[in-house]
């Protein structure tokens, strides 16, 4: 379906607008006969005319994928959009009556279309449910085992040598002997381990690459080919060993039976177990890289959220001062529920949830939204001019965590879904946000959105939502959101003429809650970027509101930017 100029104009704008001409209502609905956008008001009008009253009318969410257009290449006139089952090709209405394909059956193409794409899709998230999280656990588990035959081992050589020094002279040489059996246990265990790490990391590449060709199938204007593919095939994860790790049999000290005395190192005659494999049918059709904790406390917040929805008016709980600080720029909530709190002068305070000190850090911070708490509750923070993340562990230590090389990081935001690190970064010419794994490795860069255009210019503030998607506030784009793989979703740049976005957090039900710092007032959106209310203004005398962030009790506390004050409200019930 064409776009009219009015649609290309409006293409940046954050929401989805009906598809009529000179309507500038939202998009709810979709015609699947018509593949046309409408609003309430449209779709009742398109309803009206007897030519439409059998027209298959739903939400949009739920339309059919519109079949692309491939010209016959027999009639350039007339859009392939039929199928002949005998024949197993494509072909145009005008085919279907003459020659070969008389008396043949046939089948709607968009109808076959649609088929191939849910079944694309659902393969595709089978690689993102089921193969990927199990071949990366299975990697995770295998660097522990790496860890935990090292410490088993020291512990061995540890053991050996105090009986060593014990008898001196006399051990020398079955110590020689024992180490050198045991090195080639270590040495024969870890070829073993790396092997199946490297199997790992070809299988967990060959899948990517899969999701990519499936991606490039799905995008392919080539229906023939699309329609002849069979059912996608994945192999099968490879199998992988636990390794049956060495033991130690202390020796008896007696000068008689110097082997005896230092002790002798056995493997366990058992084979190496094989690591499970869930099948596929028992794994949940959601993210599967949490822990059993994560997972039960996930459940625990999906059942309250079921409960949960937007109050009719936003109650203010309680407000307080936070000293230390000249205003409140950024809010971080840990685990303990205990706030970190930075102002324009680089001070990050720690406080109880009634505003009393716990801690002072100074550090190069401005106006940004440069600090966040990791799962594994350590403060984690920006220096832009250094160019360097910084970690602060629990028992405040302050090291250099990761380098980012040319690019001045921004802003930053640990991941509650799989760990995650996100952070917003610029240079003289361009900006984008990174993703690192907890463990400092770069995973992913976002830049430009499909057409090459630039997403981001200043994104001084980053938080993730609850189906993954990566919400930025840009001081110059506004919010920017993409979903996990990097592909632009939707952009939203304020109800007017000025748009100043600062603090940005997300809530239990999705909802994308940012700071308009020029009009006094805190943006709600739905997590597809639809506009829901300005859910504070100046009426609860929110002054320049700097930052946000949401607790587990649902609670909205906002900063403000002229004063060190702290408000807390209720906005769900």
């Amino acid at each position: 379906m064409a776009l009219s100029k009015m649609d290309i104009h409006r293409g940046a704008q954050h929401f989805l607008e009906c598809g009529i001409e000179e309507c500038e209502r939202n998009c709810e609905f979709y015609c699947n006969p018509c593949h046309q956008r409408l609003c309430k008001q449209c779709k009742d009008e398109h309803l009206k005319s007897l030519e439409n009253q059998n027209h298959e009318i739903v939400h949009y969410q739920q339309r059919k994928q519109q079949l692309p257009v491939e010209k016959c290449k027999i009639h350039p006139n007339k859009n392939v959009d039929m199928y002949c089952e005998e024949c197993q090709i494509s072909l145009c209405s005008k085919c279907a009556t003459k020659g070969d394909h008389q008396r043949h059956t046939f089948v709607d193409l968009e109808t076959m279309y649609e088929e191939k794409f849910v079944l694309y899709q659902k393969e595709i998230s089978k690689i993102h449910e089921y193969f990927l999280p199990i071949s990366q656990d299975f990697q995770k588990e295998i660097k522990q085992d790496t860890v935990e035959i090292k410490n088993i081992i020291d512990n061995i050589r540890t053991s050996m040598k105090t009986e060593g020094e014990t008898l001196k002279s006399l051990v020398d040489t079955v110590i020689s002997e024992n180490m050198k059996q045991l090195d080639q246990i270590e040495c024969s265990l870890f070829e073993d381990l790396n092997s199946q790490d490297k199997t790992l990391d070809d299988y967990i590449t060959y899948l990517i690459n899969f999701v990519k060709e499936l991606h490039r199938c799905l995008s392919s204007t080539e229906l023939q080919k699309l329609m002849s593919e069979k059912k996608p095939k994945i192999r099968s994860i490879p199998e992988t060993t636990k390794p049956v790790t060495p033991g130690f049999t202390a020796g008896q000290y007696s000068k008689s039976d110097v082997t005896q005395l230092l002790g002798k190192i056995h493997v366990p005659n058992t084979k190496p177990e094989k690591r499970e494999i869930r099948s596929i049918e028992s794994v949940p059709n959601t993210t599967m890289k949490h822990t059993y904790k994560q997972m039960k406390e996930d459940r625990k917040k999906s059942v309250k959220k079921q409960t949960m929805s937007l109050s009719a008016s936003v109650t203010k709980v309680r407000e307080f001062n936070v000293p230390g600080v000249d205003h409140v720029g950024h809010l971080s909530l840990d685990q303990s529920d205990r706030l970190w709190i930075s102002d324009r002068d680089g001070n990050l305070v720690q406080t109880d949830l009634q505003g009393n000190v716990i801690q002072k850090i100074k550090t190069s911070g401005r106006c940004e939204g440069y600090h966040t708490v990791t799962r594994d509750g350590d403060v984690i923070f920006t220096d832009r001019d250094r160019k360097v993340i910084n970690r602060i562990t629990q028992d405040n230590n302050i090291t250099k965590f990761i380098k980012t090389g040319d690019w001045r990081p921004y802003s930053i935001h640990s991941s509650h879904i799989n760990g995650d690190i996100l952070v917003g970064m610029v240079t003289e010419e361009n900006a984008k946000v990174t993703r690192y794994n907890k463990t400092g490795k770069e995973l992913q860069n976002i830049q430009t959105e499909n057409k090459g255009q630039r997403l981001y210019r200043k994104p001084h503030y980053i938080t993730e939502n609850i189906n993954g998607d990566i919400c930025t506030s840009d001081y110059w784009k506004g919010v920017v959101v993409v979903n996990k793989s990097g592909q632009h979703r939707f952009s939203y740049t304020g109800q007017g003429s000025k748009f100043s976005p600062y603090g940005i957090c997300t809530d239990v039900l999705g909802h994308i809650l940012v700071c308009d710092y020029d009009s006094d007032t805190v943006h709600l959106l739905d997590q597809d970027g639809q506009f829901l209310s300005l859910l504070l203004t100046q009426q609860q005398r929110v002054k320049y509101p700097r930052s946000v962030c949401v607790d587990g009790e649902n609670n909205l506390y906002v900063g403000q930017g002229l004063t060190n004050t702290l408000t807390v409200y209720k906005y769900l019930q």
